[in-house]
């Protein structure tokens, strides 16, 4: 368990994080979701004492980071993987973490094999791609076996293998009863891997909720409707207010009703329908319109 309470940072005149708090909780992949310049990366480094909040506290699991005794069997974070001497091999890099920690040597090997570096793992860092880096920082966020797994955008430089493979590296460790706590802009990543959610702006929590809650909250609904006689549900959809949106010929997107009216509608009429369907957006969709007031940059319209 996480819990953070009333987490506050400036940096000069700016205010980053804005009496911050939330929860994690074992035993699911937790997405932590803001805009850019919402305070999230900040936010991150006050909970693990990289940066001094001017208030507030994190606790892991009961105790602040400062009070655990050997932090990488309690808390694995791993928040920037550039952050490795280049001229260090990636089994160096992580044998001294291990040493510093009290770990065995073959917990080295262990880890290297689990995110498929065996092979390079004698190479310098410096020759690593960005993807073999976040592959080498989440090794080193495994190596104490921690309870409390926390990452920052872990999936940014893989490829579409290495984003999969993350993602169930993800949701076993939650299954183990971990707590996982992942910041990403990857929203269609997050949408398959996370069971809850924190989101902020402007360094202030906007939602804490499950997943599906926070969708079913602000995302758009609809009911898509196809037929071979699409024309003639028209009229009497109007007739009760619906909104109607072609798509093609013979498919309408159909919103203010739902699916029991439009099937006895078109029960009343004896219209055949081929598709009757409710249809919910997407994670993005409602991201963007939970945070639309919050939004540091905003981008133009296309030219």
């Amino acid at each position: 368990m996480i819990t953070v309470e009333n987490l506050t940072k400036r940096f000069g005149s700016k205010l980053a994080v804005d009496h911050l708090g939330f929860e994690v909780r074992p035993g699911t992949v937790t997405g932590f979701l803001g805009p850019n310049g919402s305070g999230k990366s900040t936010s991150l480094r006050c909970m693990l004492e990289l940066d001094r909040p001017e208030t507030g506290t994190t606790m892991f699991d009961g105790q602040p980071y400062h009070a655990l005794r050997r932090p990488l069997h309690e808390v694995g974070a791993l928040l920037d993987a550039g952050y490795v001497h280049p001229g260090r091999s990636g089994r160096n890099h992580l044998r001294w973490l291990a040493a510093s920690n009290g770990i065995a040597k073959a917990r080295v090997d262990q880890v290297l094999e689990l995110v498929g570096l065996s092979s390079v793992g004698s190479a310098r860092v410096r020759s690593y791609s960005l993807g073999m880096r976040q592959r080498l920082g989440l090794a080193s966020v495994l190596l104490g076996d921690p309870r409390i797994v926390i990452l920052d955008e872990p999936a940014n430089g893989l490829d579409p293998e290495g984003i999969r493979w993350i993602r169930d590296v993800l949701t076993h460790l939650a299954s183990e009863g971990r707590t996982v706590l992942v910041s990403s802009h990857q929203l269609s990543e997050m949408a398959l891997m996370a069971t809850d959610l924190v989101v902020i702006g402007q360094g202030r929590l906007i939602e804490q909720s499950t997943v599906a809650d926070f969708v079913d909250r602000h995302a758009e609904r609809w009911v898509r409707v196809q037929s071979p006689t699409i024309d003639a549900l028209r009229a009497p959809l109007q007739a009760i207010g619906a909104l109607i949106e072609d798509v093609d010929d013979t498919t309408l997107n159909v919103r203010g009703v739902g699916c029991p009216q439009v099937g006895e509608i078109a029960a009343t009429h004896q219209l055949v329908l081929h598709e009757l369907s409710p249809q919910t957006g997407s994670l993005e969709d409602a991201f963007l319109k939970a945070t639309a007031a919050v939004q540091e940059y905003r981008s133009g319209g296309a030219q």
